[in-house]
């Protein structure tokens, strides 16, 4: 038998290999049922059968999984956004103080009370995306480093939010405004934003902009594509999709802090690279994104049913998302290696 005769019947096996989603899921699962057994062991009852877990679990993730399907464009387009967490406070703050009753009597802007609940969350996601804009303008057009870029922008914005009003909360919102924060909304809202963008990401132009600037810059612009345009776009839905959360944090609580959104940066990419997203660009999917997510929220669950300490919590955390990073490294070099 000759070489070409082996090569025709071993290419169609070689080619045939599961959705790097189909890998991640399998993940999901198996940690869920270890939890599973680890409930019945140490604590005598099921950490997956019970329905206000679940919940409260989804309900905990929900609101950093819509900053996490922004910041998975972001990465996807070979940077990084560290300003998400910021612009979560100041947008909270600043829709907060457009969503007030005119009852409350200390009110941030007394002549503007009782908007309808669209005021504030136009004011909100236009908030976001001056934030994106300029994060965009920074590292697109004066080439500065994204973590750099976004890294001053974190700064500024979490520094705007404790001044707007002297680090004092804002509360007693509107019961339109309070809607989007109530049952289980957020993770509505979740849904829908991640089904958009799963769908803009995979089959328009959008998304096949964003991968092929992620794996190529270069290459992406001798193509045709206007890099640097598109760069603002996606810093821009990054930061509305921040403000977006930021607004359904301050519904949920029916109040506004200076403090809210602490870390939630990290949180997001840590979401987006357990869901398999590539910190090297080029690489991901929000449907990783999503079940990264879920496998975040199981293990933060499983460590509090399990009743592990808070700081052991933090660090295993952290060691879980070294070892998707060092997973990601392993296949990247494995890809060249084939290539």
């Amino acid at each position: 038998m000759s070489s070409q005769d082996i090569t025709a019947r071993t290419a169609p096996r070689t080619q045939r290999k599961w959705p790097a989603e189909v890998n991640i899921l399998l993940v999901l699962i198996g940690i869920a049922l270890v939890f599973e057994i680890l409930g019945w062991i140490f604590q005598g009852q099921s950490f997956l059968f019970s329905w206000n877990r679940l919940k409260i679990m989804i309900l905990q993730v929900s609101v950093i999984g819509i900053i996490a399907v922004g910041v998975t464009q972001v990465i996807i387009s070979g940077g990084i956004d560290l300003s998400s967490g910021s612009v979560v406070g100041a947008v909270a703050m600043v829709a907060m103080s457009f969503a007030q009753v005119s009852t409350y009597a200390r009110a941030v802007y007394p002549a503007l009370t009782d908007l309808p609940m669209i005021v504030p969350l136009l004011i909100g996601l236009g908030f976001g995306a001056i934030v994106g804009l300029i994060n965009g303008w920074l590292i697109a057009y004066t080439k500065i480093p994204p973590f750099i870029a976004t890294l001053g922008t974190m700064v500024t914005v979490r520094g705007f939010a404790k001044w707007y009003t002297k680090g004092q909360p804002i509360s007693f919102p509107t019961e339109g405004f309070a809607w989007i924060g109530s049952g289980m909304m957020p993770v509505v809202i979740f849904i829908l934003v991640a089904a958009i963008f799963h769908v803009a990401m995979k089959y328009t132009r959008y998304g096949k902009f964003t991968y092929a600037i992620g794996a190529n810059a270069q290459a992406a612009r001798v193509s045709g594509i206007d890099v640097e345009r598109h760069l603002v776009k996606v810093y821009v839905i990054a930061a509305m999709l921040a403000a977006l959360a930021g607004m359904v944090v301050a519904a949920r609580g029916q109040t506004a802090q200076a403090g809210m959104g602490l870390a939630y940066e990290l949180d997001a990419i840590a979401m987006a690279v357990i869901g398999g997203v590539s910190l090297q660009g080029g690489r991901g999917s929000v449907l990783g994104t999503a079940i990264g997510m879920v496998i975040f929220g199981v293990i933060i669950s499983g460590f509090t049913f399990l009743r592990l300490d808070a700081y052991y919590q933090e660090m295993i955390k952290g060691a879980i998302v070294v070892a998707a990073v060092v997973a990601d490294v392993h296949r990247q070099r494995k890809r060249r290696k084939t290539s």
